[in-house]
């Protein structure tokens, strides 16, 4: 099984950025191609960004793309979400997770979610 474990998320004011990370262990993470979501109390969630296994390929939400940009580092099995001029709807917990099928933006087409980092937005 793949743990992933997320931080980097705080509290920031309207107009900054953030870097959030995702961290893996348990499999070779380099097989797996990795997503972002968010989530907020009441709304399902979203599908925020994804990159391919050797991180060639990349696709965003129609919602953040142009502000957001997912990266990965396969030596150090860690997955990035940065996220830049942050505004108060992009508060929520953003969670990353293995991609089962590439492509999709579908979460239950994604395992091995990890417990999420809370990002919130002042304005």
């Amino acid at each position: 099984q793949v743990q992933l474990v997320e931080s980097g998320g705080g509290l920031v004011q309207a107009g900054g950025s953030l870097r959030l990370s995702c961290v893996a262990s348990g499999r070779t993470f380099s097989s797996y191609a990795m997503g972002w979501f968010r989530q907020t109390p009441g709304k399902e969630r979203e599908f925020v960004a994804a990159i391919s296994r050797s991180g060639d390929i990349k696709y965003y939400g129609n919602s953040v793309k142009g502000r957001f940009t997912i990266s990965r580092d396969n030596a150090k099995n860690t997955v990035y979400l940065e996220i830049y001029s942050l505004q108060p709807e992009d508060t929520a917990v953003y969670y990353c997770a293995v991609g089962a099928i590439f492509g999709s933006t579908t979460p239950s087409h994604f395992r091995s979610w990890g417990q999420g980092t809370q990002v919130t937005v002042s304005s």
